[in-house]
């Protein structure tokens, strides 16, 4: 069973807050949707915005976004091959939620 069937039945048992964290939770997928809303990046830009992760988080979270219909992923027949990541249209739907939870742990996180 791949991801996105795994999710699928799982939604049907689930809130609607559940699903959306089952999307964005984990530890780097807010950093990438954040990132990809100023455009398009390539995995090595990803790297450097988020250096904290590792090279296989950051692959292994782009994947499930891709998975969930969160990013688009563009590779170019290339040598060296070129891999580009951007935002779909349900991934750019995030940006209200990501400035949501940025204003709700300036007030609540930093007194």
């Amino acid at each position: 069973m791949t991801r996105k069937q795994t999710i699928q039945l799982e939604e049907r048992h689930r809130c609607p807050v559940e699903m959306t964290i089952s999307v964005i939770g984990g530890r780097w997928k807010c950093p990438i949707i954040h990132h990809l809303i100023d455009g398009t990046k390539r995995f090595n830009e990803l790297r450097k915005l988020i250096p904290e992760a590792s090279q296989r988080m950051l692959t292994k979270h782009l994947r499930e976004l891709e998975s969930d219909g969160i990013i688009h992923r563009k590779v170019f027949a290339e040598v060296p091959p070129r891999t580009e990541y951007s935002l779909t249209d349900k991934g750019r739907s995030l940006e209200s939620v990501l400035w949501v939870m940025n204003d709700w742990a300036e007030k609540n996180l930093n007194s």
